[in-house]
């Protein structure tokens, strides 16, 4: 079973920038594809960002599609999101998982998940 660690995550202001990152145990990262979801206080996780196995195909969210990007380096087994231009609606905690099955926009597509990293954006 894989295990998924999550890091990056922080204060900022608004307009800055963070890199999220979450490293994979197990051999077989290259093979399934990734996502990162996000939770604020009082709502349902949501869908940011996904990735293919082999990196070339990239899905977003459209509240954060222009700012954040998503990238992965399979020999790290390491996927990455970038954010940019952040802004206080972006805080929450951010998850990443990896893709089972399905849709890669829903939450019920992915299995397992990491524990999370906080993202706090300040005004």
């Amino acid at each position: 079973q894989v295990q998924l660690v999550e890091s990056g995550g922080g204060l900022v202001q608004a307009g800055g920038s963070l890199r999220l990152s979450c490293v994979a145990s197990g051999r077989t990262f290259s093979t399934y594809a990734m996502g990162w979801f996000r939770q604020a206080p009082g709502k349902e996780r949501e869908f940011v960002a996904a990735i293919s196995s082999s990196g070339t195909s990239t899905y977003y969210a459209d509240s954060v599609k222009g700012r954040f990007t998503i990238s992965r380096d399979n020999a790290k087994n390491t996927v990455y999101l970038q954010m940019n231009s952040l802004k206080p609606g972006d805080t929450a905690d951010y998850y990443c998982a990896a893709h089972d099955s399905g849709t890669y926009y829903i939450v019920k597509s992915y299995g397992p998940w990491g524990r999370g990293t906080q993202v706090t954006v300040s005004s």
